[in-house]
């Protein structure tokens, strides 16, 4: 099937055009403008390299008209032209719309003017939780009859189908949009939520002082901020608003919203929440101390939006996850492989104590996101595996995702596995992915778990379902 528009038929002149519209933040918001009836158009480098095809497809079914990256979808001036951060001006569709003088949006401005012009836009920020809390509160409000619209930066379990089996977005009737909120690049600053939900403040992307900037104007800006109070730097922010502005939530400590009596099981678990002194017994579909957190955010959250308590904790038992967040993506010769988008200290920690409550060897196969999130965090990153791995555990670590463009390379993963090393564990760098993931598999015996764990890169599924067949056939 070809879903790019031939260059030798004249092109449509769309409303808007998004410049690498595959990207996790910018599809779902591509796909909520067309399901609201806009003319959208797009591009991206990683169509033009023929990867997740799959993806692009589902796209152009839903009308959105699919251009090579090389300037030939830009034709009009009246087209407003979409692009990420991660977008150079020397990139030939960025050329054309500077040439045509196109009217430019970033991502984060879009959406930040749909979020704020709902009448009840919720947020969700933290460095750690994001999407796993939309997903939560957008199938809390969706199963108690609320149609809400949701922007996530993952698919959503629970609305894939076949007809939508990239789900990163549902586009609602009601009255709420709920959308994550991305610190990354300062545009966190252009959101106006009546609910704001702060995870955690943790580094990533930017400096602990910048992040406390950053959530602090998030949360003062809202009606109700629901907060971790088990995260230092969260609930010093929330200790700055006035009390009934903020409903706080914790693990094992005093807060509005309190989880006790935690009962974990491999892909799920049981837990006492306890609010205003009544106490219900919740399960969850999906693992984890951090997703305990989560679901406590998100039941905040709907109790802001007047979900009753019981209402809530019934819907969320039948969430079901996001793809690439703990997925289990198969089992084979009695080893199971786990997709997770864990790329960050506390991502990465959250997954492997999550998997050690279990017994089983870890097989990680984990891709750096960027050469400069390894500069950034590079020294959280080995503290956090030295810590995490038992050992046992095997990590290995190909060269970082790269898309091209300029970027510097002052800290690779060759340091990073050598610095883990000097630490006492197992950690081996094979720059090539597909030999770091062949290496794994020929590792691998029955009770491991192997565990792929990156960010920005679709095709990591892809290579972890490939693993899966690889055990199948050995």
């Amino acid at each position: 099937m070809d879903i790019t528009n031939p260059s030798d038929q004249p092109a449509a002149s769309p409303a808007y055009f998004f410049v690498g519209i595959g990207g996790s933040g910018m599809m779902p918001l591509a796909m909520i403008l067309a399901g609201r009836g806009a003319t959208v158009a797009g591009s991206d480098r990683n169509l033009d390299q023929g990867r997740v095809p799959a993806k692009f497809a589902d796209l152009a079914t839903k009308g959105v008209a699919l251009f090579p990256q090389d300037g030939s979808g830009i034709v009009s001036a009246d087209q407003r032209v979409v692009a990420s951060a991660a977008i150079e001006a020397t990139v030939p569709d960025m050329i054309a719309a500077d040439a045509l003088g196109c009217p430019r949006a970033t991502r984060a401005e879009l959406l930040a003017s749909l979020f704020n012009d709902s009448r009840l836009p919720i947020g969700v920020a933290g460095t750690s939780g994001k999407s796993t809390v939309t997903g939560m509160i957008g199938w809390i409000l969706h199963a108690v009859g609320r149609d809400p619209t949701v922007m996530n930066g993952a698919v959503m379990k629970n609305f894939a189908t076949a007809d939508a089996p990239f789900a990163s977005a549902l586009i609602g009737a009601g009255e709420t949009f709920v959308s994550e909120v991305d610190e990354s690049d300062g545009s966190i600053a252009h959101y106006a939520p009546r609910i704001a939900v702060l995870n955690n403040v943790s580094l990533d992307h930017k400096s602990l002082e910048e992040l406390r900037v950053l959530f602090g104007g998030f949360i003062a800006r809202a009606e109700t901020a629901v907060v971790n109070a088990n995260d230092p730097d969260a609930a010093a922010l929330a200790s700055r608003l006035p009390r009934g502005q903020v409903t706080t939530f914790a693990i094992d400590a005093s807060a509005d919203l309190r989880a006790e009596n935690l009962k974990p099981e491999p892909f799920a678990i049981q837990f006492d929440l306890v609010s205003r002194g009544a106490r219900t017994r919740v399960k969850l579909a999906v693992p984890g101390r951090h997703n305990v957190s989560n679901a406590l955010a998100a039941i905040g959250a709907a109790m802001a939006a007047d979900v009753s308590l019981p209402d809530a904790v019934k819907a969320i038992a039948g969430f079901t996850g996001l793809r690439r967040r703990f997925d289990l993506v198969g089992e084979a010769a009695g080893v199971a492989v786990i997709d997770d988008f864990g790329h960050n200290p506390d991502k990465i920690a959250a997954t492997l104590d999550t998997l050690h409550a279990f017994p089983g060897r870890l097989l990680l196969l984990f891709q750096p996101h960027g050469y400069g999130p390894l500069k950034v965090m590079g020294t959280e990153l080995v503290a956090t595996f030295v810590e995490r791995m038992a050992p046992d555990d095997l990590l290995v670590l190909p060269d970082p995702a790269y898309y091209g463009g300029t970027v510097t390379r002052e800290v690779t993963s060759a340091d990073i596995v050598a610095q883990i090393a000097a630490g006492g564990r197992d950690a081996r760098h094979i720059a090539d992915r597909a030999e770091a993931a062949a290496a794994l598999v020929a590792e691998a015996r029955p009770g491991d778990r192997i565990v792929v764990m990156g960010a920005r890169d679709d095709t990591l599924s892809v290579l972890a379902a490939g693993m899966v067949d690889a055990l199948a056939a050995r």
